[in-house]
């Protein structure tokens, strides 16, 4: 197992990921200012539109939106995306992936060129999606049971590992400064030697600085289980929000 160098392992405090400076955030102790412009959005757990069975149910509202949305749109106009061409990029700086599906060789070099020429992104990479869906397993309307993000990952020196012998429910792990709400949790493994990510302490959380752009990894989506937020999940959903966005502003 790859060890971090001392120079990151000091900046790692109580458990907590706590990065020498912020990648593109105010400190977390500074809460943010509601409208910081727009957030691109994308990925299998609907966040924006909630779990509706047809185009239909988005014109009768009956409470299946998302929790999470207006958190979210608290602080961020939300812009839906559905393909990570360089195109639908372009005009973005802040984009939120959520369990994305497998991202085609295009969308993965559109958006590791994105990152790099200054987008920040705020990536969640479940290994074992633990969240309750409506929509039975291999319907295309259910969040994406296990991240298959190993090319992107991989370009950036990470592996995203699953060990099925943690045990069940949910417990709280590393966090930006909040503990996250984790259920079955992978872990990020460094695979390169250039310094570009540092690991949280029990590496669930990465942070990695790629050319001008950075981006922040979480190798677990349980902070958006359930019909409403479970105890500390909206305030660490805010935190991680502020960590990489923060201070980025319209």
């Amino acid at each position: 197992m790859r060890r971090l160098r001392p120079s990151l392992k000091s900046s790692l405090l109580a458990g907590l990921l706590l990065a020498s400076a912020p990648l593109a955030a105010q400190d977390a102790g500074v809460p943010m200012v509601a409208d910081h412009g727009e957030l691109a959005i994308m990925g299998t757990i609907p966040l924006y539109w909630g779990e509706v069975e047809n185009m239909e149910s988005l014109l009768t509202p009956d409470g299946t939106g998302h929790w999470a949305r207006p958190v979210i749109e608290a602080h961020y106009r939300l812009r839906p995306l559905d393909y990570l061409s360089a195109e639908a990029l372009a005009g973005h700086r802040r984009l939120l992936l959520a369990q994305p599906r497998g991202l085609s060789a295009e969308e993965n070099v559109a958006l590791d060129a994105w990152v790099r020429s200054g987008g920040q992104l705020l990536l969640f990479a479940d290994p074992m999606m633990t969240g309750h869906s409506r929509f039975a397993i291999g319907d295309r309307r259910r969040p994406q049971d296990v991240a298959l993000l190993s090319p992107i990952l991989g370009h950036w020196g990470l592996e995203l590992h699953y060990d099925p012998a943690q045990p069940d429910g949910l417990r709280y792990g590393d966090g930006v400064p909040q503990l996250l709400p984790v259920a079955q949790a992978g872990e990020l493994m460094l695979t390169g030697d250039d310094g570009a990510c540092a690991l949280s302490q029990a590496r669930i959380v990465a942070e990695c600085r790629l050319g001008a752009g950075a981006v922040l990894i979480i190798a677990d989506a349980a902070v958006f289980d359930g019909d409403a937020p479970g105890e500390g999940a909206a305030e660490a959903l805010e935190a991680l929000l502020a960590r990489i966005f923060g201070n980025l502003l319209p």
